[in-house]
């Protein structure tokens, strides 16, 4: 999804986002990810994200199949996380778990055994 600024012919892009699916045996429903969320820094602090967001919302709602939207945000990122509050998404209960193979290389740790 995109945002965009319509001025005539020309079009400014102003933020974007991407949904991916996750299917959800518990809820026997699709979860949709909002992944990729970028808004241009000269347009931030201006409801674009807000506006992308309630167009999510709105299809999502109306989806059958949807069961929920979802997002993940770095723990640090407090802006973002005032952002996502004030459209009305909540922490979740899930802490995310992984194995970061980049970050790994990166910090010289990808030979070392795992801890249990």
């Amino acid at each position: 999804m995109v945002a965009e600024l319509e001025e005539g012919e020309k079009r400014q892009l102003l933020g974007q986002l991407m949904i991916t699916y996750e299917w959800s045996d518990w809820r026997n429903g699709v979860f949709w990810w909002i992944q990729s969320v970028y808004v241009d820094i000269t347009w931030r602090r201006q409801s674009v994200f807000r506006k992308m967001h309630e167009a999510v919302m709105a299809r999502a709602k109306t989806s059958q199949n949807v069961c929920g939207v979802r997002l993940y945000v770095e723990e640090s990122n407090s802006l973002a996380q005032a952002v996502y509050r004030r459209v009305g998404l909540t922490p979740s209960s899930y802490a995310i778990f992984e194995t970061d193979f980049v970050l790994a290389r990166h910090k010289g740790l990808e030979d070392r055994p795992h801890e249990a």
